[in-house]
This record gives structure tokens, C-alpha cells and sequence, in this order.
């Protein structure tokens, strides 16, 4: 009998936090039908992150659909020496509205919700931000955030 080889798993070049998850459903004859909607942030910690939204027959594949699509629509850009960005930036998505500042080495990464995940898989690590708007629609705001860093790409 032969000795089982083990395989070794290379680690993925992006990181993924799921930041929404969503069971909608579509009327038809025979009632309704359902699927599922993820929303998936992906990063690889050095100033590629992107956001994925897809739907799917059940969760796993609702979330692997929406992984290929937040690496698909990854935007790159530049993280200085202190892990902050190199200018203050806001942007608007929807009706979400986020700002997002720079911050001195030490600070740490001051942001709430879904704002926080894709500043934290860029690999910023001090930064402030501010969700302007009232809306506590994690979609809307985690695309302003990437909106915003788009423009830090510009």
C-alpha cells in the first residue's frame, strides 16, 4: 500500500470577507422561486480590493460567482509608507456618501461597516472615514468606498 500524498494548498492571492447575504425570490406559475444574493469583498492587502455581487441556485455558488466578479472589477492603488492614502477623497454611490481621510502612522483604521472591509483588504492601515449619508445599505456604501479609491487611482 502506498503512503497517501498530501497536498499542499498555495495560499489565494486574495482574501474575501462575505459582507451580505440575501435570499430573493422571483414569482412565477407554479409560486416562488429562490436564489441567493452575496456580496463579497475581495482584497489582496496591497492596494488591490474590489466588491462582487452575484446570485446563485444556493450559497456556495452565489458566493464563488461573486468572488470571480469582485476580482474581476479589482481597482488598484497606492498605499504610502505609513499604510495611509495619499490624499483625502470622497465619493458617492447610490445614495451612499463616504469620505475618506488620511491619517498619521499610529492611528489605526477608524471606519464602520462595510467601509472598514474593503479599506482593511486594500491594506490601508490608517485611515478615517465617514459615512455622510444616512444609509446603512452595505452594498451602496461599500461601492462608494471603492468609488472613492478609484479616484485615488485616477
Amino acid at each position: 500500500m502506498q503512503p497517501r500524498k498530501t497536498r499542499i494548498r498555495e495560499k489565494p492571492e486574495f482574501e474575501h470577507k462575505m459582507i451580505d447575504l440575501r435570499r430573493v425570490a422571483r414569482v412565477e406559475a407554479g409560486g416562488r422561486r429562490f436564489s441567493f444574493r452575496a456580496t463579497v469583498v475581495a482584497g489582496n492587502r496591497l492596494g488591490r480590493v474590489g466588491v462582487g455581487v452575484a446570485k446563485g441556485s444556493d450559497t456556495a455558488a452565489a458566493i464563488d460567482k461573486s468572488l470571480r466578479e469582485a476580482r474581476k472589477n479589482a481597482v488598484s492603488i497606492v498605499i504610502n509608507d505609513a499604510g495611509s492614502i495619499l490624499h483625502d477623497v470622497e465619493a458617492k454611490y447610490s445614495s451612499a456618501r463616504v469620505l475618506i481621510r488620511r491619517a498619521p502612522d499610529g492611528t489605526g483604521l477608524v471606519a464602520g461597516s462595510s467601509v472598514r472591509t474593503v479599506l482593511d483588504l486594500a491594506g490601508i492601515r490608517n485611515a478615517t472615514s465617514k459615512i455622510i449619508s444616512h444609509t446603512k445599505n452595505k452594498l451602496n456604501n461599500a461601492s462608494a468606498a471603492i468609488e472613492a479609491l478609484r479616484k485615488l487611482a485616477a
